[in-house]
């Protein structure tokens, strides 16, 4: 395993606020620092050339001045036995450079703490608890532990939440391990079930039922069947959606077979090369009009931070990815915050659009 320093990973602003939360708990911190940490997955040690193309394709992020690693470190990796988002793209990018040696990247975020005294463990739990997001990382005190990345290790084998002897208690643990953030009408739900099943859940099937209901996805709900004031209603709350095509969907050209919608648009001029002259020059030809929606909380309870990511990369790709030529034009993100209660200022929440146009 090659290990690689980065880039400063913080702005001055981000560091002084994220030390001023540290002091809130811990008198004894005076100090951080924190840097990308790159680790190469190699049989073997680059040539120089190649060390070259390594460093500049890791060449990016804030330019500040790089410090010395000084204090305790508290190393923050993705956690073991999965792969990032991050390492997925920069493996790709190395291998198209040439570096198919390189089985894979993957990056951590060393923290340098500087204290007055020896950090107790309480201490520590509190650090790391506020440097982390515990379902998708993890916390080493060393450089070389984040080899732990690159361990194969055998798939382990269903395990069994024992709900048949051990009742509620059982999911409410497994709730708490495995981190599914099920509500409490959730777990009676699953309670009833696998009773009635006269089996336990397995660990898979728990997290398959918490990610489908979770805050990334309500799909469950939207083909729910349900009530208003006691009756209920005759089509689903993506029944009546799609009934809207039905009763009047003679200019749309695709609805609810692919990855967004398309409709009619009219005929205009596109200004590209034509393929047998390879002149420039403006075609004569319809330019219909693809729309997209995609919905993502930020945060979700299974990705904390990367959920808007996920919201706005699942826009650009599904509208790439429906037809031939589709090509992003405009954006409207809408957010929708909770009360605002600040101190003298209390607002309610509300919805907040902003428009992005890009082409």
């Amino acid at each position: 395993m090659l290990v690689l320093r980065g880039a400063p990973a913080l702005s001055a602003f981000r560091r002084d606020k994220l030390l001023s939360l540290l002091q809130t708990q811990t008198d004894s911190v005076t100090g951080l620092y924190a840097e990308f940490i790159h680790f190469a997955d190699t049989p073997a040690p680059l040539k120089g050339e190649e060390q070259g193309v390594l460093d500049r394709i890791l060449s990016y992020g804030p330019t500040g001045m790089a410090e010395n690693p000084e204090g305790e470190l508290f190393l923050v990796i993705p956690r073991p036995g999965t792969i990032s988002p991050w390492s997925s793209k920069a493996t790709d990018i190395a291998q198209n450079c040439g570096l198919t040696q390189i089985n894979r990247l993957e990056r951590g975020l060393a923290y340098y703490i500087h204290s007055r005294t020896a950090l107790s463990d309480a201490e520590r739990s509190f650090i790391q608890a506020q440097l982390h997001d515990r379902m998708t990382q993890s916390v080493v005190d060393t450089l070389e532990a984040a080899a732990s990345l690159f361990r194969h290790e055998a798939p382990r084998p269903l395990a069994l939440v024992d709900v048949l002897t051990e009742g509620r208690a059982a999911l409410e643990s497994a709730n708490t391990t495995l981190g599914l953030a099920l509500a409490e009408d959730e777990i009676d739900y699953l309670l009833q079930s696998f009773t009635d099943l006269q089996r336990n859940p397995t660990d898979v099937e728990l997290m398959m039922f918490a990610q489908a209901n979770s805050e990334h996805c309500r799909h469950k709900i939207f083909n729910a069947s349900w009530d208003i004031d006691g009756e209920t209603q005759d089509k689903s709350l993506f029944a009546m959606i799609r009934n809207t095509n039905e009763l009047g969907g003679e200019n749309v050209l695709s609805a609810y077979k692919d990855n967004a919608a398309v409709i009619s648009g009219s005929v205009a001029g596109r200004f590209y090369p034509d393929p047998d002259s390879a002149a420039y020059g403006f075609h004569q030809e319809p330019i219909h009009i693809l729309m997209k929606v995609e919905t993502h909380n930020h945060p979700t309870a299974i990705a904390p931070h990367p959920g808007a990511a996920t919201g706005s990369g699942g826009e650009i790709r599904d509208e790439g990815a429906t037809g031939k030529g589709a090509k992003p034009k405009a954006g409207l993100n809408g957010f929708t915050v909770s009360d605002l209660n600040i101190p003298g200022f209390e607002q309610p929440g509300n919805r907040i659009t902003v428009s992005r146009n890009a082409s």
